[in-house]
């Protein structure tokens, strides 16, 4: 009966997950590509280009509104069984609430995962593809292969894997050509920032090439070059830290640390990346007392108001504390988790008041 009790449950939980996941994430791209209607007619910018980039931004919305699903799923689903008295039914057969809590629970781990690939696979490298596509289609001195991004300046051509807040730049060639056309210079970097109107460069690899007298390489730590590209072509084409997956921003953490650079926003996104599947186990421990308690009789309107309310709630205070913790320069972990410790509270405080 116990194994049949966690199916039913974990359908019903999955079940009304999906249902609001499909609700939010609809209204979402809806008013996103109404969004991006006023962009269209800039540069290759048209409609079918608007449809693609919103749809490449899927994934992503998904993944934000997780949470916001997994409480409202919960709300609509268990609520319904405890309108129809099949919650009353189970504790009448001597089921307890927290081995119903548990099976919930677990549906709840099942979603976790599948939430956990969709972010740290899917996600990130949808996202890329759809910035990539829109800033390319409103530009003509940029574009996007295979190799990353590519741009030319006159007989110099540059290859940046990876553009970060700042602008900073990682893993960059650049390539220059005499009038002739053929190849001159290629130099490799390990990265360059934009610095009071100059570019800091570091781990520089250059090779020299004469059609006369051959290659000549050197390699220097450090130099300044006052022109590459002008930092405002890469303004629009940042990959924000909430875009990486956290395999990339653990990355670029060290990265900043090694070079003594303020890595607290990348922190930030790295352990709001982590908290934010986890804190769908606590959407769904704040959504039991209200099926136990006041709303089991309830309407589907008014677990839906609870739910949004709730939601929004939990959606307002994280992004809260975390601009707060940037600003006063709180641990970032703290700033991360302590919106889903004080939800947690609160649900466990409410959980325990249920008779």
């Amino acid at each position: 009966m116990i194994k049949i009790l966690d199916l039913y449950i974990a359908r019903t939980v999955i079940g009304g997950t999906l249902l609001a996941l499909l609700m939010l994430t609809a209204l979402d791209v809806v008013f996103s590509f109404i969004g991006e209607l006023n962009d269209i007619g800039r540069g290759d910018y048209g409609l079918i280009q608007a449809l693609v980039y919103t749809a490449l931004t899927i994934p992503r919305r998904l993944y934000d509104l997780f949470p916001s699903a997994v409480l409202l799923g919960a709300l609509l689903g268990l609520g319904g069984l405890a309108a129809h008295s099949e919650l009353i039914a189970l504790r009448a057969a001597g089921i307890s609430i927290r081995r119903i809590v548990r099976s919930v629970l677990q549906a709840g781990v099942i979603m976790l995962l599948a939430a956990v690939l969709l972010g740290e696979l899917v996600a990130p490298a949808s996202e890329a593809r759809a910035q990539s596509l829109r800033t390319f289609s409103h530009s003509e001195q940029m574009s996007m292969g295979f190799g990353g991004l590519w741009a030319r300046d006159e007989n110099r051509y540059l290859n940046v894997s990876m553009v970060m807040t700042g602008p900073r730049l990682v893993d960059l060639r650049v390539y220059e050509f005499d009038p002739q056309g053929r190849l001159s210079r290629a130099t490799q970097a390990e990265s360059a920032r934009y610095v009071d109107g100059q570019w800091q460069v570091e781990g520089i690899a250059r090779s020299h090439i004469s059609h006369t007298d051959g290659v000549r390489s050197e390699w220097v730590a450090e130099e300044t070059w006052p022109r590459l590209l002008a930092p405002e072509l890469f303004a629009v084409i940042v990959i924000e830290p909430q875009q990486m997956s956290a395999l990339t921003l653990l990355s670029y953490i060290r990265y900043l640390q090694d070079n003594a650079l303020d890595a607290a926003p990348y922190e930030l996104a790295f352990w709001n990346r982590v908290i934010l599947p986890l804190s769908s186990l606590v959407m769904l421990l704040l959504a039991m007392p209200f099926v136990f308690g006041s709303l089991r009789s309830g309407s589907a309107g008014q677990r839906l108001f609870i739910g949004i309310v709730v939601g929004a709630g939990f959606h307002l205070l994280n992004r809260t504390l975390n601009h707060l913790g940037l600003i006063y320069g709180l641990p970032p972990l703290l700033s991360a988790a302590l919106p889903t410790l004080l939800f947690l509270a609160v649900g466990l405080w409410a959980l325990q008041r249920i008779r």
